[in-house]
């Protein structure tokens, strides 16, 4: 059993928290708005608290379900209060035509939550390849990438938790990679599958 802090009220963390709940987990919501933190807990049941914004979540990791662009300012407001958790990014920075990444350099979101998280945090890239209804109702393989083997080692048991296959890509460098295979779902959903009824995996040949 994990100790799960999540730091938004979307779709994908009530998706996230319904499934940790499930799993055993404990869960803490933790919203701007009080009122819509406190929702969300009440909907998913299973013991799950809402905490105060901006102050020291309860969980030992804490996925942030913002849209990208607020996920490096909240890791920053949020500051020294992060210090020593595991910060599971799972946000995708799609361009305006989500055929690209809003960054154009070889960085990443979860890279640069990574230069504004404290001393003693540890950042892992996850999810993020994954349509949320799939997240909901299936069980597809979750890719992850971080640097520190213990924090990975944290979200793949988290991740287990939830009866899904965690599936290490490396170090937290990869997770440019994992944000551009997003990029790729999408194309995939518009093109050559046709709708959003998927998640990428791993398929392995028979010994």
């Amino acid at each position: 059993m994990s100790n799960i802090s999540i730091i938004g009220t979307g779709n994908m963390a009530r998706t996230i928290g319904a499934r940790a709940i499930t799993g055993g987990n404990t869960v803490e919501i933790m919203g701007r708005d009080q009122s819509k933190a406190a929702d969300l807990a009440k909907a998913l049941g299973g013991g799950a608290t809402t905490g105060e914004w901006g102050t020291a979540p309860a969980g030992d990791i804490v996925i942030v379900a913002l849209l990208y662009d607020g996920v490096v300012p909240v890791v920053a407001q949020y500051g020294d209060a992060l210090a020593g958790k595991v910060i599971v990014d799972i946000s995708n920075p799609f361009n305006a035509t989500f055929d690209g990444l809003a960054h154009r350099e070889e960085t990443s979101i979860a890279q640069e939550v990574a230069n504004a998280a404290p001393a003693g945090a540890s950042v892992v890239k996850a999810f993020n390849t994954i349509f949320r209804h799939v997240l909901e109702k299936g069980r597809p393989d979750v890719f992850i990438a971080g640097d520190n083997a213990q924090a990975k080692a944290s979200v793949e048991a988290f991740i287990e938790s939830l009866g899904l296959r965690p599936l290490d890509v490396g170090g937290l460098k990869m997770a440019h990679w994992l944000e551009g295979a997003g990029v790729v779902t999408v194309g995939l959903a518009n093109h050559g599958v046709g709708d959003l009824d998927f998640a990428l995996s791993i398929t392995e040949l028979p010994v």
